[in-house]
């Protein structure tokens, strides 16, 4: 991983970051800038106000008036975008047109056609452009993908993957993410199902081909939102590329259950089985001695061992995973190809799978997944 200090014409510059919104997303994102020793330039939002709240929360010095006055200021490199989902597509535009890099928060848009805009003009402009499926950079899903990619757990036969939440399960519960016009079409599968996804295909080098879906909306009414039509769960069964099936289920409204992404994998040879609530071990499963790996830079797989930063029997978690993400595309600005940086291409190939899962559901019948 490098630091946002990088290299630039044989000089050292501090890479300037801006972040648009100010919710926990864009406290997640400040934390890990400054890990990477990034320059916090500012931070803008749907107000000034809102700006000002935002800078003095986050301990930022300067509130831009908007998204424009921020990409105006020179000392601005990259830009994060941590607002509602709705307004992804048109901001992450705005930043790739003024020429800066962009972090933008996934789903990258709520239509296929927009996450396809964008990943064309980043790739049109030059700029690094990356989407923050984090889960990637637990060193244990790095392993479970050196086991996959090396042949050691042979070919992927079945699929059992789940994302659960509890943090929507009652009428009380409420977020500008139920809101079809601030979230989009999907929201849980959007939201959290995207990632397995994206996590089944990262380590298995396989794609979902075909899904099967149902979804339900437990509570059509809210505190401050009524006739909700975006789901609380969704239950997928899906088909890959390569043969496999399985099935997954996403719930937002699961009791006890924070955030907890279990996924586990069955090859020919043996499964892997991780939970991101769990991230310090992952199960290795044979017909004949069966193992438990540690979080153990000695006993990984070298792009595992990387993402390593304290010792073993010292617990790391979310926060450093996307510790590791911001670090890796900072030093894909700086000009390195870090292995596995999820970038806007990923973002779309969410998009692609979102849209199959709620057609299916909403024609309850198997769909195609466009490559």
């Amino acid at each position: 991983m490098a630091s946002g200090t990088v290299k630039a014409r044989g000089t050292s510059w501090t890479l300037g970051v801006g972040i648009v919104g100010g919710g926990f997303m864009a406290t997640v994102h400040s934390r890990a800038a400054r890990t990477a020793r990034a320059g916090l330039v500012g931070v803008a939002s749907s107000s000034v106000e809102r700006a000002v709240a935002a800078a003095r929360e986050l301990g930022i010095e300067h509130a831009f008036g908007s998204l424009n006055d921020l990409l105006a200021d020179d000392r601005v490199d990259v830009v994060h975008v941590t607002t509602p989902n709705a307004l992804h597509a048109q901001q992450a535009l705005a930043v790739i047109e003024a020429g800066k890099h962009v972090v933008c928060e996934k789903p990258l848009a709520t239509t296929v056609a927009d996450a396809e805009r964008l990943t064309q003009a980043a790739a049109s402009a030059g700029v690094t452009a990356t989407v923050p499926f984090v889960y990637r950079f637990h060193p244990l899903v790095r392993e479970a993908r050196a086991r996959f990619a090396s042949g050691e757990a042979g070919r992927l036969l079945t699929i059992d993957g789940s994302y659960l939440q509890d943090w929507l399960l009652s009428t009380d519960d409420d977020n500008w993410r139920v809101d079809a016009k601030a979230g989009g079409r999907s929201r849980a599968f959007a939201d959290i199902g995207s990632h397995l996804v994206d996590l089944i295909e990262f380590v298995t080098g396989d794609r979902v081909s075909k899904v099967a879906a149902t979804k339900r909306t437990f509570f059509a009414d809210r505190a401050e939102h009524s006739d909700i039509a975006t789901e609380d769960a969704v239950a997928v069964a899906v088909q890959t590329a390569g043969g496999a099936i399985g099935t997954l289920l996403v719930s937002q409204a699961a009791p006890g259950r924070k955030n907890r992404l279990h996924l586990e994998l069955a090859g020919s040879t043996e499964s892997v089985a991780f939970d991101q609530e769990q991230p310090e071990t992952l199960w290795v499963g044979r017909r004949r001695g069966s193992l438990l790996i540690p979080r153990d830079a000695e006993q990984l797989a070298p792009d595992a061992a990387r993402l390593v930063t304290t010792p073993s029997g010292h617990p790391q978690g979310y926060q450093d995973a996307f510790n590791a993400f911001v670090a890796d595309t900072y030093a894909a600005i700086a000009g390195a190809e870090p292995e596995g940086l999820p970038r806007f291409a990923d973002g779309l190939r969410a998009a692609r799978v979102t849209e199959a899962v709620i057609d299916s559901a909403e024609a309850g019948t198997w769909v195609d997944v466009a490559a």
